[in-house]
């Protein structure tokens, strides 16, 4: 990435207000938990239920209703972890943990997609079930990657 960019984000006065800031950053990291928190919970219900697991909920009706829930906990994530890259670009860009989670986010994304545009959802077909179950460890190790960033 462009250093000059990265000292330019770096330099910025919001980026400066985030890491100078007694509470700024640390509130922003806690509601990008919270914002992560939404979007796994969501999509582990909704994916449990396409394994099969939760056979008392409609799976059009829970689908529908948990993701417009999913959409603004990823709007929320998005938005905190752009600030707080901001603090730390220059670090991050080179981070692989940082890096892995970036890929990941992509990979769920796809899979998000490729499940909700191939069609109506099938509880328990095999494609679903496969999607669903990648969903999970995908998700998961966004989270795992997400912590490692401090320690890598």
């Amino acid at each position: 990435m462009n250093m000059q960019l990265l000292e330019g984000l770096h330099s910025l006065p919001l980026s400066v207000w985030l890491r100078t800031s007694a509470w700024a950053y640390p509130s922003l990291e806690a509601l990008h938990i919270m914002a992560v928190a939404l979007v796994f919970g969501t999509v582990w219900l909704v994916d449990l239920r396409l394994l099969g697991l939760l056979r008392r909920l409609d799976t059009l009706t829970l689908a529908a209703s948990a993701l417009p829930w999913t959409l603004a906990g990823f709007a929320l994530a998005a938005t905190t972890g752009g600030l707080m890259f901001l603090t730390q670009a220059d670090d991050l860009v080179s981070n692989r943990a940082f890096l892995t989670k970036i890929c990941l986010l992509i990979a769920a994304g796809i899979n998000a997609a490729w499940l909700h545009l191939r069609g109506p959802l099938q509880a328990g077909s095999p494609g679903t079930r496969a999607q669903a179950l990648a969903s999970i460890l995908i998700w998961s190790c966004v989270i795992v990657c997400g912590r490692m960033i401090a320690y890598v």
